[in-house]
C-alpha cells in the first residue's frame, strides 16, 4: 500500500475534506485517519479533495492523515460469492462478527472471497488453445445449484501454455496464458471490477423470456423480461418488500442479488433469517445456494447506500457473464438517492428538485440501464441475463416526486402499489388500473407457444373487464347495482371473481405462494368463461341475474386455485361446467 498522505482540513458527517491530495485520482479509494476507515474521493479541486467516508466518522478531526490507496473501488469475484451476505462495500458479516463481536468496528478490513478455502477446479479447455477475455478455460463447483465459471479476465488473451487441475485456492495460478508480445500472464480465480464500472458483454439481445415469479398479477397482467429492469413505487406499508422477497424467493432466475439498501434493520432481519431456512422451489435446495446477500441499512453509514448497489450490480453482472439468468432486487433506491442527497448537500452543490443533486437522473438511468439480456464476452454461443427490479418509496406516496419519476422514464415496468387496496387487505396491493409494461409484446410469443394460443387473447379480455369496472362503479355509488343492465352486472360479477379469486394471492401460504404459468392461465381462463358464456343468455328478454349468480358452480369458482397443477383435464371439466350450466338458463 502507499503510503503517500494527505491532512484533514475539514469534517462534516460522512464526507472529509483533505489537502495535499494533488495525485489523488477521482473515485480512488483513500484511508481515513490513523484508524484507516474506508473511503473514496468524489470531488477535486486542486490538491483539496472531498472524500465519502463509508464508516462512522466521529472522533475524526483535522489534521489527521488520509492514505492514499491507488486504487478505485472495486469488488472481488470468484468463488465463494454465493451463499454470502456482505455490507455495502463487500465485507462479509460473518467474518466482521468474528473480528469485533456483533457491533461493527470501524476500519476492519476483510477479504470478500476467503483466501484459505480451496475449490475443485476443472479445466474445460487444454494447452496450445487459443483464448479470448471471456472465455471459459474451467469450472468450480460453487453449491449443489451452481457451477462457477472461471473465465479469461477482460484484456487478457493469447494461447494457454499452462492449465492446472485439482484442489486450488482463489489466489492460486489455474492458468498462464501467452500474449501476442510472448509476456506471459498468470491466471487465477480472483477477479477484482471496479463498482461503477459495467462490466463488459458481447452485445445486448431483445429480452423475448418472461421472469416468472408465480405471482399472477405480475406473470399474467404485467410481465417482467429476463433482462429487463421494473419498479415497485408505494406508499409505507403497502407491502414493497414482501412483494420483492416473494420474487426473490420464487422467481426463475437462476442467482439472486438482494440488497437492503437503507431499509429498516427488522425488514432486513427478516430477509437473513428466512432465507437461508427457505427451500428453491425450483430445485428443492436451500434457496442461499443461489443467493447473494446484501445489508445496509437504515442506520449504517449512509454513503455505503450508495456503494452497496453498485456492489450488488457488478456481483450480478459477473454471474450474468457466465450465461446465468440473474435477478437482482434493490431495496430501496429512495435510500440511495436519499444518501446522495445527503453527500451532494454537504459538498454544497447547486441543488436541483426537492433538493436532489441535478444528477440523480443520469445515475438512476446509469444504474437501471445495466440490466439487459446479453451474449457472453468469448467464444461460443451463451447468452445471459440481468434483471433489475428496485423497490421505490415516495414520501407520502407521492409518485410525482423526483426518484419515482426518474425511475419510470428508464423502466419499463411499473408495479404500483395502492394504500388504498393495502387498507382492503388486497395483497398483492397493486394496482391494475395503473400499472403497466412495456414488455408485453416481448414475451406473448412465449406465452403462445409455451403456454396456450389463446393465452394473449384471454389476459387481454380480462384487463379490459377491469377497465369496464372501475367505470361502471360511479354509476353503482350513485343508483345501485340493480339499475344496471344484466350485461353490465355480468361484467361487475366476472371483475370481482378476478380480483377475488386470481389477483388475489396469499403469499405467505405454501400452495398459493406460487402458481405456475399454466395454472394462471387455466384459472383465469375459468373464470372468464363467466363473462363468454354468460354473453349468450344475458339478452333474453326475462333473464334474471340472480340465477346466474346462484348456480351451484360459481361456488366451485372460488376454490379454483385449489386445482393441483398438472391436473388440467379438472380446469377443462370445470370450464366446460360453467358454460354448460350458464346455457341452461337460456
Amino acid at each position: 500500500m502507499s503510503e503517500e498522505q494527505g491532512i484533514i482540513i475539514k469534517v462534516s458527517g460522512p464526507l472529509v475534506v483533505a489537502k495535499g491530495m494533488k495525485n489523488a485520482k477521482m473515485y480512488e479509494v483513500v484511508n481515513v485517519s490513523d484508524q484507516r476507515l474506508v473511503g473514496e474521493v468524489i470531488e477535486l479541486n486542486g490538491d483539496e479533495a472531498s472524500i465519502q467516508v463509508y464508516e462512522e466518522t466521529s472522533g475524526v478531526g483535522p489534521g489527521e492523515p488520509v492514505f492514499l490507496t491507488g486504487q478505485t473501488l472495486s469488488v472481488e469475484l470468484g468463488p465463494g460469492l454465493l451463499e454470502s451476505i456482505y455490507d455495502g462495500i463487500q465485507r462479509p458479516l460473518a467474518l466482521i462478527e468474528k473480528e469485533s463481536g456483533s457491533f461493527i468496528g470501524r476500519g476492519i478490513s476483510v477479504p470478500g472471497i476467503s483466501r484459505e478455502k480451496q475449490w475443485d477446479f476443472k479445466p474445460v479447455v487444454t494447452t496450445g488453445e487459443n483464448v479470448g477475455e471471456g472465455d471459459v478455460i474451467g469450472e468450480v463447483q460453487e453449491t449443489t445449484l451452481i457451477s462457477h465459471k472461471i473465465m479469461v479476465p477482460v484484456g487478457m488473451s493469447g494461447k494457454l501454455v499452462e492449465i492446472n487441475s485439482g484442489l486450488k485456492t482463489v489466489e492460486d495460478v489455474v492458468a498462464v496464458i501467452e500474449g501476442e508480445d510472448g509476456h506471459k500472464h498468470k491466471v487465477t480465480m480472483l477477479q477484482k471490477w471496479p463498482i461503477r464500472i459495467s462490466r463488459k458483454d458481447g452485445g445486448k439481445r431483445v429480452p423475448i423470456e418472461p421472469l416468472i415469479t408465480g405471482t399472477r398479477i405480475l406473470d399474467t397482467l404485467f410481465p417482467l423480461a429476463k433482462g429487463g429492469a421494473g419498479c415497485i413505487p408505494g406508499p409505507f406499508g403497502a407491502g414493497k418488500t414482501v412483494t420483492q422477497q416473494t420474487i426473490a424467493k420464487y422467481c426463475d432466475a437462476q442467482i439472486i442479488v438482494y440488497v437492503g439498501c437503507g431499509e429498516r434493520g427488522n425488514e432486513m432481519t427478516d430477509v437473513l433469517m428466512e432465507f437461508p431456512e427457505l427451500k428453491d422451489p425450483n430445485t428443492g435446495e436451500p434457496l442461499m445456494k443461489r443467493t447473494v446477500l446484501i445489508a445496509n441499512t437504515s442506520n449504517m453509514p449512509v454513503a455505503a447506500r450508495e456503494a452497496s448497489v453498485y456492489t450488488g450490480v457488478t456481483i450480478a453482472e459477473y454471474y450474468r457473464d457466465m450465461g446465468y439468468n440473474v435477478a437482482l432486487m434493490a431495496d430501496s433506491t429512495s435510500r440511495w438517492a436519499e444518501a446522495m442527497r445527503e453527500m451532494s448537500g454537504r459538498l454544497e452543490e447547486m441543488p436541483g428538485e426537492e433538493g436532489y443533486p441535478a444528477y440523480l437522473g443520469s445515475r438512476t438511468a446509469g444504474f437501471y440501464e445495466r440490466a439487459g439480456a446479453v451474449k457472453c464476452l468469448g467464444s461460443g454461443d451463451r447468452n445471459g441475463s440481468l434483471t433489475i427490479i428496485g423497490a421505490v418509496s415516495p414520501p407520502g406516496g407521492d409518485l410525482s416526486e423526483p426518484v419515482t419519476q426518474n425511475t419510470l422514464r428508464v423502466t419499463k415496468v411499473f408495479w404500483g402499489l395502492d394504500a388504498t387496496l393495502a387498507r382492503r387487505r388486497h395483497f398483492p396491493a397493486i394496482n391494475w388500473l395503473t400499472s403497466y409494461s412495456l414488455y408485453d409484446a416481448n414475451v406473448s410469443g412465449y406465452w403462445t407457444k409455451e403456454v396456450a394460443e389463446d393465452a394473449i387473447k384471454v389476459r387481454g379480455d380480462a384487463m379490459k373487464l377491469l377497465q369496464e369496472e372501475s367505470k361502471l362503479e360511479e354509476i353503482v355509488r350513485l343508483v345501485g347495482t340493480d339499475a344496471l343492465s344484466p350485461k353490465e352486472r355480468l361484467v361487475l360479477e366476472t371483475s370481482k371473481s378476478i380480483r377475488e379469486d386470481f389477483l388475489f394471492q396469499n403469499a405467505f401460504d405454501n400452495v398459493d405462494a406460487y402458481t405456475s404459468l399454466k395454472k394462471q392461465y387455466w384459472m383465469l381462463k375459468c373464470i372468464m368463461t363467466i363473462y363468454y358464456a354468460g354473453q349468450d343468455v344475458v339478452d333474453k328478454e326475462d333473464f334474471d341475474f340472480n340465477e346466474l349468480k346462484e348456480l351451484p358452480v360459481m361456488a366451485k369458482i372460488i376454490k379454483v386455485k385449489d386445482i393441483e397443477v398438472g391436473k388440467w383435464e379438472e380446469f377443462e371439466e370445470l370450464e366446460k361446467e360453467i358454460t354448460k350450466s350458464i346455457h341452461s338458463l337460456k
